[in-house]
C-alpha cells in the first residue's frame, strides 16, 4: 500500500495549488451532478452525494455552485447528462491501472485515454482485466507529528477501522467503506487533521517499479488524472520513497 499512500500525499499537495483548482471544480461538479441523478438530491440518504459535497467544500467551492450541480442532477435545472465509464489499462513495468470517469461522450473520452496511454508507455486492456486487482476501502492518512500511533489506533479502531500502518512520515488507516464516515468523524472530533481521507480502491498486491519506469509511471498517472473526464485513477505500483519524492518535485 506504500505506493498508494505516497501518491495520495502527492495528489493532496497538487490539489491544493491554485493552478489545479479549476480542474478540481470541474471534476467534483460532475460527481455531484451524477450522484444526484443516480441517488437523488438528499445528502442524508445519498452517501455518494454527501461525499462529493464534502469534497467540494474542502476545495472551497461556493455553495451556489454545489446547489446548482445538485439541481442539474435531479432535473430541477437543465444540464449535461454524464455517464460512468471505467477503463482497464497497464502502465510501465506491468503496473495494473483502473481508470474511472464521468463523460458526456464516451467515444471521445475513450479515444483521449487511449491516446494518453499510447504516449506515456501504457496500453488499454480488456474490460475487467484489472478491476479484480483492487478492493474498495476507506483510506485516511495522518501525519505522525500530530498524534502517537497508540492514541490514533485507539480512536480509529473504536470507530470501526480495520488496520493502521506506519508509512514513512504518516499513519495510514484502512476501513470498510461503510465505516469510513464514522472513522473520519472520530478523528475530526479529536481535532486531528488528515492529509487525505477518501473512499478509494486499494490494490490487493503491488508491482515494484524503479528508475526510468517509475518516472514514466508517475508521468502517466498525472496525465490521466489531469484529463477532465477522469474522476479517479487507481494503480498497483510500489515506487521507493526517494524516487517518488524526486518525481514529485
Amino acid at each position: 500500500m506504500s505506493g498508494h499512500s505516497k501518491w495520495a500525499s502527492i495528489k493532496h499537495k497538487k490539489a491544493a495549488t491554485d493552478a489545479k483548482r479549476g480542474a478540481a471544480f470541474t471534476k467534483v461538479t460532475r460527481e455531484i451532478t451524477a450522484a444526484a441523478k443516480d441517488g437523488g438530491g438528499n445528502q442524508e440518504t445519498n452517501i455518494r452525494l454527501r461525499a462529493a459535497v464534502i469534497r467540494a467544500k474542502e476545495i472551497n467551492m461556493p455553495s451556489t455552485n454545489i446547489e446548482n450541480a445538485i439541481k442539474k442532477g435531479t432535473g430541477e435545472l437543465p444540464g449535461v447528462i454524464y455517464e460512468n465509464v471505467v477503463f482497464d489499462a497497464y502502465g510501465p513495468g506491468g503496473v495494473a491501472i483502473l481508470i474511472e470517469g464521468l463523460t458526456d461522450n464516451k467515444n471521445r473520452t475513450t479515444a483521449e485515454i487511449r491516446n494518453i496511454l499510447s504516449k506515456k508507455n501504457g496500453s488499454m486492456a480488456g474490460a475487467g482485466s484489472t478491476a479484480w486487482m483492487f478492493t474498495s476501502r476507506g483510506f485516511l492518512s495522518v501525519e505522525k507529528t500530530k498524534i502517537s500511533e497508540d492514541a490514533l489506533m485507539e480512536i480509529a479502531l473504536e470507530a470501526g477501522a480495520e488496520d493502521i500502518k506506519s508509512e514513512g512520515e504518516n499513519y495510514d488507516i484502512v476501513c470498510d467503506p461503510s465505516n469510513f464516515e464514522a472513522v473520519k468523524a472520530a478523528i475530526k472530533a479529536k481535532n486531528i487533521p488528515t492529509i487525505t481521507a477518501e473512499v478509494t480502491k486499494i490494490p490487493n498486491s503491488t508491482v515494484k517499479v524503479t528508475g526510468n519506469e517509475a518516472k514514466q509511471m508517475l508521468s502517466l498517472m498525472e496525465a490521466l488524472e489531469d484529463q477532465e473526464d477522469i474522476q479517479a485513477v487507481h494503480a498497483n505500483f510500489d515506487i521507493p520513497d526517494e524516487e517518488m519524492e524526486k518525481a514529485s518535485e
